[in-house]
This record gives C-alpha cells, sequence and structure tokens, in this order.
C-alpha cells in the first residue's frame, strides 16, 4: 500500500493540479476581478461572443421583471422548442427545456408536462435568484434549444452533449466532451451523473471515458463505445476557443461548447474556474502543459494569433 508521500509524489510526477493550486496559481493570477462578469453574466458573454463574430444560439428573450414572465407566452407563440437558463446560473441548475407543447402546456426534456402555472413558478423563482451564484436576484435568458449533432445519437441519453475546452493564455490545453446519461437525467453535468470524455488536442478523436470514478469504454444507457469518436469541426472548435481569450481577458478559462446538427459549433458559455475532473476523463494532469505555456510568457514568446497559438496546443499536448 503506498504512503500519502509516494502517492504525492505520483500525483505531481503526472502534473495533476488540484484545488487549492489551480485557484492560487491561474484563477486568482490570470483572471482579472473586472472581468468576472463577462463570464459570470451568460448574457455579457453571449455579447460580446456575438460582436466577435462567434456563434451562440439565437436569444429569444431576455426576462427581467416578474410582469414579463405573462408576456413571454405570447412571445413565445409558434416556437415549439427553447430553452430557459438563469444569466448567473451554475452546474446547470434552473435550466428548464422545453422541446414540445400539447395544448397550453409545454412539454419538458424528461418528456414532463409543465401548465403555464408552473412555467411561471420556475421562472419567478429563476428571477429571486434561486438558481443564482451566491442567490442573489436574476435575470433569465429565453434562447434556440439545440439539436445535437448525429455523431452523437448512440452515445447520448436524450440531452444535449457538451464539449469544453481549458484555454491557458490563449492556448488551448485539454478538451473534453460530457455525455448525459439516465443517471444525470439527460444533462452534460459530470456531478449529476453524466461522462467525461477526453478529446485528444492534436486530433480531436475521443480517448477513454470516466463515469463517476469508474474508467468506461462505453455509454452504460446505450451500450455503443464512447472511445475513438471524431469531434465534427475540430479545427474550428480549437480556433474558437483561443479567441474566447481576448474576448473575455481571462487567462485561465473553461469554454463550453455544443454542436448542433444545423447550426454547427455554438458557445455556450464561459467558466472562470473550470473543473479538474477533465484531468481524469483524460488521464493526465494539467500540471505539465500549463507549465509549457508559462515558459513561454517567461520567454516572452506568446503568441497574439489564435491560429497560432491552436498550432503550438496540437503539437505539444496529445492524449496517449
Amino acid at each position: 500500500m503506498l504512503g500519502p508521500f509516494e502517492i504525492a509524489r505520483r500525483l505531481r510526477r503526472i502534473g495533476l493540479v488540484g484545488i487549492g493550486e489551480r485557484n492560487a496559481r491561474y484563477v486568482l493570477m490570470h483572471n482579472p476581478r473586472k472581468f468576472y462578469p463577462r463570464v459570470d453574466d451568460k448574457l455579457i458573454t453571449k455579447q460580446l461572443a456575438m460582436a466577435a463574430g462567434l456563434p451562440v444560439p439565437e436569444l429569444y428573450a431576455v426576462i427581467r421583471e416578474e410582469h414579463e414572465i405573462g408576456e413571454l407566452h405570447e412571445k413565445l407563440k409558434g416556437r415549439d422548442q427553447f430553452v430557459v437558463k438563469p444569466a448567473h446560473g451554475s452546474g446547470g441548475d434552473g435550466i428548464l427545456v422545453v422541446t414540445g407543447r400539447r395544448g397550453d402546456k409545454y412539454r419538458r426534456s424528461n418528456g414532463h408536462l409543465m401548465d403555464r402555472a408552473e412555467f411561471g413558478h420556475h421562472l419567478s423563482n429563476g428571477l429571486s435568484g434561486l438558481f443564482s451564484l451566491g442567490g442573489q436576484p436574476d435575470h433569465l435568458l429565453v434562447e434556440y434549444c439545440v439539436q445535437f449533432d448525429p455523431v452523437f445519437d448512440q452515445v447520448s441519453y436524450k440531452g444535449v452533449p457538451d464539449i469544453r475546452i481549458i484555454v491557458f493564455l490563449g492556448y488551448p490545453v485539454m478538451a473534453m466532451i460530457r455525455l448525459p446519461t439516465r443517471l444525470s437525467d439527460g444533462k452534460a453535468n459530470l456531478h449529476q451523473g453524466a461522462i467525461g470524455v477526453g478529446i485528444d488536442i492534436p486530433t480531436g478523436t475521443t480517448r477513454r471515458g470516466v463515469w463517476g470514478s469508474e474508467i468506461i469504454q462505453d455509454h452504460p444507457d446505450t451500450e455503443h463505445t464512447i472511445v475513438g469518436l471524431g469531434i465534427p469541426r475540430w479545427d474550428e472548435l480549437l480556433e474558437m476557443a483561443s479567441r474566447c481569450y481576448e474576448l473575455s481577458g481571462m487567462g485561465y478559462v473553461g469554454v463550453d461548447f455544443v454542436l448542433d446538427r444545423a447550426k454547427g459549433p455554438l458557445i455556450l458559455e464561459l467558466n472562470a474556474r473550470p473543473g479538474l475532473a477533465i484531468q481524469i476523463a483524460n488521464r493526465s494532469g494539467l500540471g505539465h502543459r500549463l507549465a509549457r505555456i508559462e515558459s513561454l510568457q517567461k520567454d516572452g514568446t506568446l503568441s497574439t494569433d489564435p491560429a497560432e497559438r491552436v498550432a503550438f496546443a496540437r503539437s505539444h499536448f496529445s492524449t496517449t
């Protein structure tokens, strides 16, 4: 049985980054506090992305006051599918996915019908801050409901998979795709039971997956392999992620995408404190990759060209 010092040495050897190191060395040092609203408020993120010419899900409405909830039904007339999300939500809390209607009722992604009173109650809770960071009053975004790319048909349960790319000083350093499961109730949230699958930066191919503490190769619900999937339009995803460095002003940021079957890659949100489970999904630590970028910074050779930064990442950050 390994002792604590041997375990610590092994973790250092593979470059595993813990929460304390992430916060002190990367988040606090490279993410200016004044820029946090750019990533913590999904509406601001969307507006910045649109101004930079980066694709995002279409915005149908913004709800800021209680009286606007009643008016929303008329605004959404003719739209059978849409998503409601709190602007300051985290971890998927408060997101309401509507996939159809039956009369005056809205059908949720899990198949349950929600009448107008329930719908209004959910939105009212969102405005009050029930789902927001710190419980502060919030505003709500109503936007296009993503139709995920058919490449994921056999490896996702009900919900929409998303792709996270961690970007450090403009360089994509690690990536994964989060696949919804029955346990996660169709949500792409690892803490609720979704699968994290590492993606090889140079090729955009999935390597291996983690489900809770279990290393897996097949989706537990569909029983199809999650290894060896080629992520469509990988070049675009990497360059878009790299451009989010200038867009956000954040040196250490997680960029979340979805792949729509008609619209292609869309930026969902940015995260100034991206989780560390991506290391387990890739079976590789972030430390060595981040140190490689820090060495460029020390040498004064950081690139200002997103295409050059992507080329560097693809040359140096393979997941074997």
